[in-house]
């Protein structure tokens, strides 16, 4: 999380966050909001990415990079001395949080090698997930792909019998499907783009979209 000590108004912040980082920042858990309370530096209030639209239903929204908002009214804002959140009218000008959660998706589909040759030679490599946190990130990315799923670098080696992380991260966190895990050689993991976000192990010459660090 970045805190911008500059006044905007929520839609004048929201440009500067996508010009400069990912978005205006999104909250997932509680360790989000420590990491934010932290980025303050104590100071006032400040927007954050949740708004709403004029809709009959006043629907609540988190701001989606290339989703414009155009028709609110009010958005929430976080104190960043005693973090409580509080809505606002769109209009007035505060500081502001952005996030850059460092990945990005890549709507291709391609093989789970494949995938892995892309990461690494154009980015810094293929997506590992190892906590919750991680798992809210690259879910962000992942509901916007164009495949049912997206490679993750969690692949199965028949040789040690255990999944792993390509880039030799530990496997501490896990998000399987009921039935998604089949331990058996030429797998990889694709994660759901929609629905829980659960993962289920692919075939590795399955062709799907991917998330790549930047």
């Amino acid at each position: 999380y970045h805190f911008i000590a500059e006044n905007k108004s929520w839609s004048e912040a929201q440009r500067y966050c996508r010009e400069k980082y990912t978005d205006l920042a999104k909250v997932f858990d509680m360790t989000d909001m420590s990491r934010l309370r932290n980025s303050a530096q104590n100071q006032g209030e400040a927007w954050i990415g949740l708004n709403n639209n004029t809709g009959g239903n006043r629907t609540w929204h988190w701001s989606l990079p290339g989703v414009e908002y155009i028709h609110n009214d009010s958005s929430w804002n976080l104190d960043g001395r005693t973090g409580k959140w509080s809505s606002d009218e769109c209009g007035k000008e505060k500081p502001f949080f952005c996030y850059d959660d460092k990945l990005i998706l890549i709507k291709e589909n391609k093989t789970w090698e494949e995938a892995l040759d892309y990461c690494r030679e154009s980015h810094r490599g293929l997506v590992s997930i190892t906590n919750l946190q991680e798992q809210g990130w690259v879910q962000d990315k992942a509901k916007n792909a164009s495949s049912p799923f997206v490679w993750l670098s969690l692949r199965y080696s028949c040789t040690l019998d255990l999944w792993f992380w390509i880039n030799d991260k530990l496997v501490c966190y896990e998000k399987w499907s009921r039935e998604g895990k089949t331990e058996d050689c030429g797998r990889a993991v694709g994660m759901q783009s929609g629905g829980q976000y659960e993962w289920v192990s692919q075939r590795d010459n399955e062709k799907y979209n991917f998330v790549c660090f930047k």
